[in-house]
């Protein structure tokens, strides 16, 4: 299996699509999950360019026994350069998912400031985490309210009379685990098809206490790449932070109708779509 030699700790990375052209880095979302919770929607982006992806030091399989104290934004941004630089990923191209793309955003904050690099080529944000504590502070509230919906608990009820957690324990955590997420989509009825993910809590927490009181908003600004923004209209995360991401980028936004927070299941042909469109016009290997 492929790891880092750059970074502080190997982290685990793997790549898919045609060799030799474009190349993509998709930054997975949590903090402290893994990248394949995103697999298989995620490859069709491979279809024609290749798309790389690692585990950000913490989760998957770039989890360590030093993790506990050292996991901060700053951290992560200094790695994911790292792994930039030895995969060779220039012209960058960043793909980034819910934290993914908050990350991106601190890793193109720094670039721009001379404290990271290479810069992004371009930038494709997908349902990106709030990019304020006041806007993270209402994502949380709206998710809670969200999980103890009526419209979820029908759907734990049902799972409960349903006696897969004795005939069928494997399809009985799948159903589990879509249930404890169910409230990022616009209808929780369609919480399915999804590949699980753990994510390891204090490294989530520790990561997010370094941001502190953070607003990103006026950093933004001195970013100055092509970007595109796509948001769920019925995503929990304020559609508001990705107005003002775009705003700040001068960035396109699309915003999906009939989709909460994970677009690649619940509206993924125009999902595609709209990134496939904006790599194509602003390819950086176009004539």
């Amino acid at each position: 299996m492929p790891f880092t030699v750059s970074t502080p700790v190997p982290l685990y990375w793997t790549a898919y699509g045609p060799k030799g052209g474009e190349r993509l880095l998709v930054l997975h979302g949590g903090p402290g999950a893994h990248h394949d919770y995103l697999l298989p929607q995620m490859l069709d982006l491979a279809r024609e360019r290749e798309v790389v992806f690692y585990d950000q030091r913490g989760g998957g399989q770039s989890r360590h026994d030093d993790d506990r104290a050292v996991i901060t934004w700053e951290s992560q941004v200094r790695e994911m350069e790292s792994v930039v630089r030895e995969l060779a990923l220039e012209p960058l191209t960043l793909v980034g998912y819910s934290w993914g793309g908050l990350l991106a955003l601190l890793y193109s904050v720094q670039a721009a400031h001379g404290h990271a690099g290479p810069p992004p080529a371009r930038l494709v944000l997908i349902d990106p985490a709030p990019i304020s504590r006041a806007w993270r502070a209402e994502f949380d509230s709206e998710f809670t309210r969200r999980q103890q919906s009526p419209a979820v608990q029908v759907l734990r009820a049902e799972l409960a009379a349903s006696g897969l957690r004795e005939s069928d324990p494997a399809a009985y955590r799948q159903r589990a685990f879509e249930l404890s997420v169910a409230g990022y989509f616009a209808d929780p009825r369609e919480a399915h098809a999804l590949t699980p993910f753990r994510v390891t809590g204090r490294v989530q927490q520790s990561i997010w206490d370094s941001l502190g009181d953070f607003d990103l908003v006026p950093a933004l600004r001195d970013v100055r790449c092509p970007a595109l923004v796509v948001h769920g209209k019925e995503d929990p995360i304020p559609l508001d932070s990705a107005r003002a991401v775009a705003e700040a980028l001068q960035a396109e936004l699309v915003i999906l109708d009939d989709c909460g927070h994970v677009p690649y299941v619940e509206q993924p042909q125009k999902l595609f779509g709209a990134i496939r469109t904006f790599l194509d016009r602003t390819s950086p290997t176009r004539a």
